[in-house]
């Protein structure tokens, strides 16, 4: 079926807020190849963030005083060469760490001091956890993920990760398994905690509820099974107008291995440029002049694929500028909404 453009459904342009969040997509290799996948990762991934690229990223989130969190994301990011150079640099300069961790990657070869390493530099782990059943994780992640992922809980909360006063955050992130939508957070949580303590002595934080974005390996999957069509109607009724000032690409940039520069992960994953240009109905393809930093000095980003790390002075020059959107936006203003901080409304 035809689907409205999720502009013309808006009903208005999307425009950034104050730049908070430095998301790095570091790597695209990873231990597993989960079915819901929208970077299509796996093991067989080899693209990775290099280290002069990492230096130039951490030296624009000094250059961008509004950012207080790097976000590290991957593929399994810690299993990048440039993970710990990130970690200790941010870490070093002040700023929240959150690690995207698959929690598999714990028990790899060469990782045995993985949890020891985030515990020291106190990063937020965010880890997969799409089930507290076996079974439903094992069909979406593979098998034996779910055994190898509650050894890895155990294994950090037994360095104080997600125990009450340790002052090390541990969520745990919930994603379907089908053609529906994420419940309400709380209730699922209180589930968790209860099946998690209950059966396995796991404790955690917070429980993320994300819906799962039509995009790479999740649209295949939904296209195998002659359900995209339905999953995209579903997203459609469920269009949820409260949820879009909280949306993750407001306050976010999405930086990819090769130090690309996109509104959001999804963005990338579509290879999605940025629009460079604050006027309203300007035309965004044009190279357009940016106040760059406080010196006023004039810097020329260019629209297109090509917008790196390298081009730009500063990322605060991208305030108020529109938000490349498209038909997967429907997934992050669905229900309750969906962010990777969880719901947004």
């Amino acid at each position: 079926g035809s689907f409205p453009r999720f502009e013309a459904h808006l009903g208005r342009p999307l425009r950034r807020a104050e730049l908070e969040i430095l998301q790095l997509n570091i790597g695209l290799y990873c231990n597993q190849a989960c079915s819901h996948c929208h970077v299509d990762s796996s093991p067989a991934r080899t693209e990775m963030m290099d280290l002069r690229t990492a230096e130039r990223v951490m030296d624009l989130a000094r250059a961008s005083p509004s950012i207080h969190t790097v976000d590290l994301t991957g593929g399994a990011p810690e299993l990048c060469t440039s993970f710990r150079y990130l970690v200790e640099r941010a870490t070093r300069e002040g700023y929240k760490v959150i690690d995207r961790c698959n929690l598999t990657v714990l028990l790899e070869p060469g990782q045995e001091d993985l949890a020891a390493f985030l515990a020291e530099h106190k990063v937020q782990v965010v880890a997969s956890l799409p089930c507290y059943a076996e079974s439903n994780v094992d069909e979406q992640r593979g098998r034996g993920v779910f055994e190898r992922s509650i050894k890895g809980l155990q294994l950090l909360n037994s360095f104080g990760y997600g125990v009450e006063g340790s002052g090390l955050e541990l969520n745990l992130v919930y994603n379907p398994n089908g053609v529906f939508l994420a419940p309400e957070e709380k209730k699922l949580e209180e589930a968790y905690k209860s099946e998690l303590s209950k059966c396995y002595g796991i404790t955690f934080n917070r429980l993320l509820c994300l819906n799962n974005m039509p995009v790479k390996r999740y649209s295949d999957y939904l296209n195998r099974k002659d359900q995209l069509e339905e999953y995209m109607n579903l997203l459609l009724e469920s269009f949820n107008p409260g949820a879009v000032d909280g949306l993750m690409c407001r306050n976010l940039f999405s930086i990819g291995w090769d130090g690309r520069i996109f509104d959001c992960d999804f963005n990338q994953q579509l290879d999605l440029p940025l629009a460079t240009s604050k006027k309203k109905g300007a035309d965004e393809d044009k190279v357009v002049d940016k106040v760059a930093d406080e010196k006023k000095k004039v810097v020329a980003t260019r629209a297109g694929p090509g917008i790196t790390v390298f081009d730009v002075d500063s990322l605060e020059a991208f305030q108020d500028t529109r938000i490349t959107l498209g038909q997967h936006c429907y997934g992050c203003t669905a229900g309750s909404g969906s962010s990777c901080s969880g719901a947004t409304s």
